[in-house]
């Protein structure tokens, strides 16, 4: 499903022709065709936007709350009408496997929302401490800069709530994988969200994202993607001093306890690696097993692997698409090459493409095993379905080394409850997850360390768009 405006701006109510002329092609990763061109905005175009939200800032910040809620209830309505066309823009630009882009990312913006205005309704928005009324209110004008693996997600992570807590924004979606971002413009559009509100610019990242980062109209910047962006990002900011709210890379450890069902653990541990490609941040991508347990855990992951289904996003028996781009499948391929040459036991997959792909960014489901906490492969974010397996002696050793990594998204732990909320206590990251449980979505979810800070999901991300003013003497 492509939309009409891929080569247009959302700024200030309306569909508007950008100043920049410069273009570029979407590219299908299942089949490497160009399915269409997206406009590449420059300085003066995000200005126009900037512009846009700073004259709505005043007037919207002040609307009634019960006003913005619903408003938030009116997007997501028509975001679930056009349910259908999110899914399909997603499996075109990304190559999500269909069933997963409905079921998945479709379903992650929608749940978010129903989320974040759950949250607003039973949030504490004033009160008073002695004679002092505290007060939280939107921050002001903000930059949304969001990635292209999990595009609705992070945009309704970030949309929703800056609008509930009275902000206006300009959103750069990923010039990688626009459709659905414009999507959702045109989504807000028909919700009848107030012009300058909610404005929409493309471009890239050292482009528009960076300009959007430094300057000086705008109170804060939302941004997800990798580490080395996000350094990026906070480095222009600084100099206005404005908040920066960052959600970056992750190599998170998986942590199974000798007592755990280890059929159950490994498997579950291998298919929330592998799910989306891959390209999630907080991917279980480091499995600890206990020594004893390593060649069972291998025969189990291989067995695993051999049942992914990796082929056309459109069929719907497909569990795995492409990764994004060449760009990314080169990466994948050099890491994997890497793991080979540094001597880890190559257990399923490796280098190439899988048997009957000819064409398309796809990669085999690779599984090492016998990795040792020093090699590439366990320190580096990999981005796609490659799970190393790294055997200890001790949950102590375990521990050390799922904490000796610059990034601290989540962690993963599989055993007996008890023993798995004591190790949790233990780990360095922001989210850590006992037993593979659902997705909770009124969690809070951010990194410690080199993963970034601020936290999303629910009143978590609205607490991120506000400030906090007392009015002293209130009661007095």
């Amino acid at each position: 499903m492509i939309p009409k405006n891929m080569t247009k701006f959302y700024i200030d109510g309306a569909w508007v022709e950008p100043l920049s002329k410069e273009r570029v092609g979407v590219e299908n990763p299942a089949t490497e065709e160009i399915v269409c061109e997206v406009a590449l905005g420059n300085t003066a175009d995000a200005d126009r936007a900037i512009a846009a939200a700073r004259a709505a800032f005043d007037g919207w910040t002040v609307t009634p709350l019960a006003e913005r809620i619903a408003l938030v209830k009116r997007i997501l309505e028509v975001y679930n009408a056009r349910a259908e066309d999110f899914a399909q823009a997603m499996s075109t630009e990304m190559g999500a496997p269909i069933t997963w882009a409905r079921e998945a990312q479709v379903w992650a913006g929608q749940v978010h929302i129903e989320s974040t205005i759950k949250a607003a309704e039973e949030m504490t928005w004033e009160y008073m401490r002695g004679d002092t009324r505290i007060v939280h209110e939107g921050i002001g004008v903000c930059a949304l800069i969001t990635p292209w693996n999990w595009p609705m997600n992070q945009i309704a992570c970030k949309v929703a709530p800056a609008l509930i807590a009275g902000c206006t924004m300009v959103l750069k979606p990923s010039e990688i994988a626009p459709l659905s971002g414009v999507l959702f413009a045109e989504v807000c559009h028909e919700a009848g969200v107030p012009k300058g509100v909610f404005n929409l610019v493309n471009g890239t990242g050292p482009g528009v994202g960076a300009h959007l980062s430094a300057h000086p109209q705008v109170d804060m910047v939302s941004f997800t993607g990798s580490t080395r962006a996000g350094t990026a990002v906070a480095a222009a900011a600084a100099p206005t001093v404005k908040r920066v709210a960052q959600e970056l890379g992750g190599k998170s450890a998986n942590i199974i306890l000798p007592t755990a069902d280890l059929e159950a653990a490994v498997r579950g541990g291998v298919e929330g690696c592998f799910g989306n490609t891959g390209q999630s941040c907080d991917a279980p991508t480091r499995m600890f097993v206990h020594r004893s347990q390593h060649d069972a855990a291998l025969d189990i992951a291989r067995a695993t692997a051999e049942a992914v289904v990796v082929g056309d996003p459109q069929d719907e028996g497909t569990t795995m698409g492409p990764l994004i781009s060449r760009l990314q499948f080169d990466k994948v391929q050099r890491l994997i090459q890497a793991g080979i040459d540094e001597g880890a036991v190559l257990v399923a997959g490796g280098v190439g493409r899988p048997a009957g792909l000819n064409r398309g960014w796809f990669v085999k489901p690779t599984i090492f095993g016998g990795v040792t906490n020093d090699m590439t492969i366990s320190r580096e974010e990999i981005f796609g379905p490659v799970l190393s397996i790294l055997p200890y002696d001790s949950l102590d050793e375990a521990i050390t080394m799922a904490n000796d990594t610059p990034y601290g998204l989540a962690a993963y732990i599989a055993g007996p409850v008890e023993e798995a909320r004591a190790v949790a206590r233990r780990l360095r990251a922001g989210t850590v997850n006992l037993n593979y449980p659902a997705w909770d979505t009124f969690a809070p979810f951010g990194g410690y360390k080199q993963s970034g800070n601020g936290r999303e999901y629910a009143d978590w991300g609205i607490h991120d768009f506000c400030e906090v003013k007392g009015i002293v003497g209130w009661g007095a």
